[in-house]
């Protein structure tokens, strides 16, 4: 397996049933996974950029692992973005391009059912669909953007086995990005 690093952006992760699973199951796996809480790492909210722009350097892939709410990010993942992904490193004229080739996917954790995430359903959009701004984002810098992985019903009190079937696809997700 690849080096992988998983940032991980939860503002209530100690109430997460997924998240908290998942990152669990990750780190099962530590000389293959980097498992980066954000929200732990910078509790003030004030980003390191050289830091984690040398953190995505030194790996070959990236995950965003997030709660999907209102239809977006978490607003901090959202931060992060736009001030780690600068013009000049990320993107731009004179610009390094530095994530250029490196697969980046996101994995997704909604509280809404499946089926509500269709064209004929509650929302009348997929999770692919509303989260293509990610996809256009990494696309841009050059990134070799992959499909996403998502847990979906969270709020619907998910069975221990749905949760553990949905950690063990997790890891089989990364290991074949």
């Amino acid at each position: 397996m690849e080096k992988t690093l998983v940032i991980v952006t939860h503002p209530k992760l100690e109430s997460s049933k997924i998240n908290k699973r998942w990152i669990q199951e990750l780190k099962k796996y530590p000389n293959n996974v980097i498992v980066h809480d954000l929200h732990a790492t910078y509790p003030s909210l004030e980003i390191d950029v050289q830091k984690e722009q040398q953190l995505l350097e030194s790996v070959d892939k990236v995950i965003l692992q997030f709660p999907f709410y209102w239809f977006n990010c978490p607003p901090f993942l959202k931060k992060w973005i736009d001030d780690v992904l600068a013009h000049g490193w990320a993107y731009g004229k004179n610009s390094g391009y530095k994530l250029a080739g490196k697969k980046i996917a996101l994995a997704v954790t909604a509280g809404i059912k499946e089926e509500d995430y269709k064209a004929s359903g509650r929302y009348d959009y997929t999770l692919e669909e509303l989260t293509r701004p990610f996809e256009t984002t990494f696309k841009y810098v050059k990134s070799d953007y992959k499909s996403l992985y998502a847990f979906y019903g969270e709020e619907h009190n998910p069975t221990t086995e749905d949760i553990e079937t949905s950690s063990k696809n997790y890891i089989d997700f990364i290991e074949h990005l």
